[in-house]
């Protein structure tokens, strides 16, 4: 029997082990067997009806052991990979609540399943010994917004160390209802790219990953518009990322400013998106990739000149799964830039599951080593080859499969003047109530006609606070707030209140630090900015609680919105933050940096904790 360690960030992942889970407490939730096959466990003694919904499997059913009282299922096999999946209960779609691991989105909450290879690694393993990029968090005020917009950037292994390089820029672009973190914590694009370039197979390179869908942080919507995120071209995605977080990376990073340089491309939404500016924007970028995706045959001054645009292209490079909803669509594409003279590449699979981010990662493997390699990409583009012929059969993306997929939302939390309004759907619960930390007590929910429950909050409206529902007594996180508490064990959501304080959507445009996380030392560091402009900065050293990760402090927290205001204000000095311990400074030569140490467990809310933090701040004064 052998047993697969990756890192314990992966925690909820399965060992190798067939042993079945003892005692009345679940341990673990997911065992993956020799086998293939991977079992799930769930506890709930409540639950009358308990399926596993897993990407490789669909919904199948579970049964309860008359044993131990869980809920089980063993589906597969399945290739090794990163699988989303999640428990429905009862009709209700629930998170793993032992899996650390989640899947970053606007709507659905699923977890990650990660089946591990017996010999050797997949492109995305986390590999120890091997050089890692950093992962920065940034924050930017965007013009065409008018709000502060965010970004993930990957910076490779040699920036800190080659202080002089300069180095291309990949923007790449998540898929509809996606987060900014999605190509990080599920397409796990830093970790393809370490792996190559510790074995020479890629150039070093920025990758920043924009937030797709930057309409949803505007203040007010129209909500008689559609999607706004579908429409291309001068929209507010299109002119964010070319106006306001292009300037706001080749100012704050090293990168090398010209089309020879820059790539652009994303998954399914976003491969549309990457597409459509690269095409508008050619004088901008020189390698488009699309991944799982098309885009409109009619953008003006681009398709008609082959001759010139097969000239400015290094790299056109298109992949789709042959059992995509969208294959159709992207097939349709492909043929219409072969009737125009257009070289692409062309890249199809079969094996993985369609629409899936399986596909996505495979994709990147296959693009990552010909960015900013002209050799290499025109050695793949004069072996394009032309799309297959139609056969009538293809799936198409029509206006059905829009609704299908992406049914109008329920608003929640909707934040009101002074309220917030809380909703969510379950015809067939008896029973929902809002809890959280402001709660002394459950808040009742009423339900409405069409199955939506509803409660509007009146009181702690303009603080920070985590939440969650109990339906029938069961604790779920909100499915329609896309902010979720990096919690260990359960992950509840996130309220915060565009209004609120250190809400960054009311900062202005003002100046942010940068935030990174060390998911392999567990650590998180945010520097703030003017960081080398008042001589020796104070370190905050922030101690996680023993229910938080690296992460809490800044996403419940609010540490990096906290400095950011009161610096930007001057009732603050420059400082770093961080959750990493501090004492080793303590006993190095030279002069002490002044330390200061706050411990999440010492208060009993998160509100607490921001006020304390506040404080010490002002101090550094």
């Amino acid at each position: 029997m052998k047993k697969f360690i990756l890192s314990t960030f992966l925690s909820c992942l399965a060992f190798w082990a067939q042993a079945q889970p003892s005692g009345q407490t679940l341990a673990t939730s997911t065992i993956c067997n020799e086998d293939g096959t991977v079992t799930f466990y769930y506890q709930n003694d409540n639950a009358k009806e308990v399926m596993v919904d897993v990407q490789f499997a669909g919904r199948q059913p579970m049964t309860r052991d008359a044993e131990t009282g869980f809920w089980k299922a063993t589906l597969g096999p399945a290739a090794p990979d990163m699988y989303p999946y999640c428990f429905i209960v009862d009709g209700v779609s629930v998170m793993d609540p032992l899996c650390d691991q989640y899947f970053p989105n606007e709507g659905f909450k699923n977890s990650l399943l990660e089946i591990p290879v017996l010999k050797g690694h997949l492109g995305h393993d986390i590999i120890d010994g091997i050089p890692h990029g950093s992962v920065e968090y940034v924050y930017y005020y965007s013009k065409s917004l008018g709000a502060t917009n965010q970004a993930v950037v990957y910076l490779p292994p040699s920036y800190q160390m080659k202080r002089e390089k300069k180095y291309p820029v990949f923007y790449l672009i998540s898929g509809t209802t996606d987060t900014e973190e999605v190509y990080y914590k599920v397409g796990r694009v830093n970790y393809i790219l370490d792996n190559l370039l510790a074995r020479g197979m890629a150039e070093e390179m920025i990758v920043v990953l924009p937030y797709g869908n930057p309409f949803k942080l505007l203040p007010t919507q129209n909500e008689g518009s559609g999607m706004p995120q579908m429409q291309f071209g001068r929209d507010v995605f299109s002119l964010d990322l070319i106006d306001d977080l292009m300037p706001f990376v080749e100012k704050h990073f090293r990168t090398i400013n010209d089309r020879d340089h820059r790539a652009i491309g994303g998954f399914s939404r976003g491969g549309n998106q990457g597409l459509s500016i690269g095409l508008r924007n050619i004088d901008k970028f020189s390698y488009l990739c699309s991944y799982s995706s098309f885009t409109s045959t009619d953008i003006p001054q681009v398709y008609d000149d082959a001759a010139s645009l097969n000239s400015k292209l290094h790299l056109f490079w298109l992949g789709v799964g042959t059992d995509d909803f969208l294959f159709g669509n992207a097939r349709d594409y492909m043929e219409f830039l072969d009737k125009k003279g257009i070289r692409s590449v062309k890249e199809f699979t079969t094996d993985k599951y369609g629409h899936t981010w399986m596909n996505a990662k495979f994709f990147l493997g296959k693009t990552l080593p010909l960015l900013f390699k002209p050799q290499e990409s025109e050695k793949a583009m004069a072996a394009g080859q032309p799309a297959p012929a139609a056969t009538g059969q293809e799936q198409q993306f029509t206006a059905g499969v829009m609704a299908r997929l992406f049914p109008r939302p329920i608003v929640s939390p909707e934040y009101k003047k002074e309220s917030i309004v809380f909703r969510f759907k379950a015809p067939d619960a008896q029973k929902v109530q809002l809890a959280g930390e402001p709660f002394v007590q459950p808040l009742s929910m009423e339900k409405d006609a069409d199955g939506v429950w509803s409660v509007e909050l009146r009181d702690h409206v303009m603080e920070t606070f985590t939440y969650y529902f109990l339906v029938d007594g069961m604790q779920v996180a909100d499915p329609n707030n896309m902010y979720l508490a990096p919690s260990k064990g359960f992950k509840p959501s996130i309220a915060s209140h565009p209004s609120s304080p250190y809400h960054f959507a009311s900062m202005g445009a003002i100046d942010h630090g940068e935030l990174s996380y060390n998911i392999m030392a567990h650590e998180a560091w945010y520097v703030s900015p003017m960081v080398n402009q008042h001589g020796f900065p104070s370190f905050i050293q922030l101690i996680p609680g023993k229910d938080d990760t690296m992460e809490s402090w800044f996403k419940v927290g609010g540490a990096n919105a906290i400095a950011d205001k009161l610096i930007s204000q001057k009732k603050t000095k420059a400082c770093i933050i961080t959750t990493s311990r501090l004492e080793f400074m303590q006993h190095s030569e030279g002069p002490k940096p002044e330390v200061h140490t706050l411990r999440a467990d010492d208060y009993k809310t998160w509100a607490e904790r921001r006020n304390a933090l506040e404080a010490l701040l002002k101090k550094l004064k």
